[in-house]
Parts: C-alpha cells; structure tokens; sequence
C-alpha cells in the first residue's frame, strides 16, 4: 500500500479534483468537511484500503486525523493529470471498528 500512498501524495499537488459525489458527502450537515481536511488526510493519513482493479481506475480509501480533532474516511482515485476525490466521510462506529481502520464483518 506504500506505492499507492506515494501516487496519491505525488499526484495531490499537481492537481486535485473534487468529483460532485465527494461535494454533496462534504457538504451534508453531520459531516461538514473542508477542502483542507481532505489536504490533511492526503498529507498526513495513511491507505487502509487498496482497490487496484477499481473499474474506474486505481483508487484508495485514506483515513486521517484533521486539525479539526476528528478522524476523516477519503476514497480517491489515481488519474493521468489529477487525483480525483470520489467521496470523503466521518467514519461510523456501526460500519467501522474502533481503530476506524477496519470495517465490521456484517
């Protein structure tokens, strides 16, 4: 997953796209997330999730802390010019472990 996590963090710079999915998840009002938490994760946070053979292209799910003391879920996706950003969520406890980096066997 360290490949991948490099990709993101090299493709991030250059351009960073944020697919209308991504927009309404960040904009519901339990969530409110920021452009810059999702910066943040990039950054800082780490792959939990590989999806290599994802139809629409190599993506990733990334878990982080932000400055706003919470834990942030981003799933983006590797493209030629830009890294797109397929949705961004606060990871719940009835889907999520408690270390919110493994789902839950349903």
């Amino acid at each position: 997953m360290k490949d991948i996590l490099r990709k993101v963090r090299e493709a991030a710079p250059r351009k960073i796209l944020f697919l209308p999915h991504a927009i309404d998840q960040m904009n519901r009002p339990e969530r409110m997330i920021t452009p810059t938490e999702v910066h943040e994760v990039i950054e800082g946070g780490e792959v939990i999730e590989d999806y290599p053979t994802d139809p629409s292209g190599h993506s990733c799910l990334m878990m982080g802390n932000t400055s706003a003391e919470r834990v942030v879920h981003v799933v983006c996706s590797l493209k030629e010019d830009y890294l797109a950003i397929i949705t961004a969520y606060i990871p719940s406890i009835e889907e999520w472990n408690r270390d919110l980096r493994t789902r839950k066997k349903t």
